[in-house]
Formats: structure tokens, C-alpha cells, sequence
């Protein structure tokens, strides 16, 4: 147990879903909850997760593992999550183990693309209150 583990563990969140992404240097290997990116259906919400992929090039990625675990929330959600764990992650293994200068580079290229990539969104459900049907609406109001 004497030679370090290079790792890094980040989190990415989307309404009530949280993704947990464990990422160590190895061979390219990308998990979630267990089980490989092809087998994420339907087929637009995998393109969802594959786009820090894509933006920063398969290379970046080639000497990384990352094994993520996500709960809560629907499958959208949970793909955001996903998406923005994976894109952290990658940022704060680059910044601790690599340099600066890539590290700067990657996050200003997925901050171009799309902010929710590093920046969580603070938005959640309102509770319902009572006198209407939802968190603002109210009952119609009838003189007769």
C-alpha cells in the first residue's frame, strides 16, 4: 500500500438528483452505477453525458477512470447530474494532479459551451400552498 492512488471524488447536482464521480488515473474507463455509457437509454440523454466528452477530446479522458453513482430524481435529472460530476471531476483531477494551464483551458471551454457544466443550478420545486392547485395558482373564483 506504499505507492499513492492519484483520485479525485466530485459531485454534480440537478434538482433532487446527486451523481458521486470517483475519478483515478487508469485507462479510459467510464461507469455508471456499475454498468458501461452504452448502455444509458434513450439514445439523446447518452449524448447529454457524452458532451464534456466530446468538447474536451477523447484524450483527456484516455488516462482517467471514472466510476459515477447517481440517486434521486428522474432520468433527466439524473443525466445532468451525471453530466456536470463527470465535467467537475475532470477539472479538479487536471487541477490537483496535472497543471494549471490545461486546467484554466478545460474549464474555459466547458464554461463556454454550457455553464451547468461546472456551476450547479440553484433552481428547485416550490411546495404547494393551500386556497390553489399548485405553488401559485389559485382557485377561480365564482360570485354565483
Amino acid at each position: 500500500m506504499a505507492s499513492t492512488l492519484q483520485s479525485v471524488q466530485v459531485f454534480g447536482r440537478k434538482k433532487t438528483a446527486t451523481a458521486v464521480c470517483y475519478c483515478k488515473e487508469g485507462k479510459g474507463l467510464l461507469k455508471i452505477n456499475g454498468s458501461p455509457l452504452d448502455h444509458v437509454q434513450p439514445l439523446m440523454l447518452r449524448e447529454k453525458i457524452q458532451e464534456p466528452l466530446e468538447l474536451l477530446g477523447k484524450e483527456r479522458f484516455a488516462l482517467v477512470d471514472m466510476r459515477v453513482r447517481v440517486k434521486g430524481g428522474g432520468h433527466v435529472s439524473q443525466v445532468y447530474a451525471i453530466r456536470q460530476a463527470i465535467a467537475k471531476a475532470i477539472v479538479a483531477y487536471y487541477q490537483k494532479y496535472v497543471d494549471e494551464a490545461s486546467k484554466a483551458e478545460i474549464k474555459a471551454v466547458l464554461l463556454a459551451y454550457d455553464r451547468t457544466l461546472l456551476v450547479a443550478d440553484p433552481r428547485r420545486m416550490e411546495p404547494k400552498k393551500f386556497g390553489g392547485p399548485g405553488a401559485r395558482a389559485r382557485y377561480q373564483k365564482s360570485y354565483r
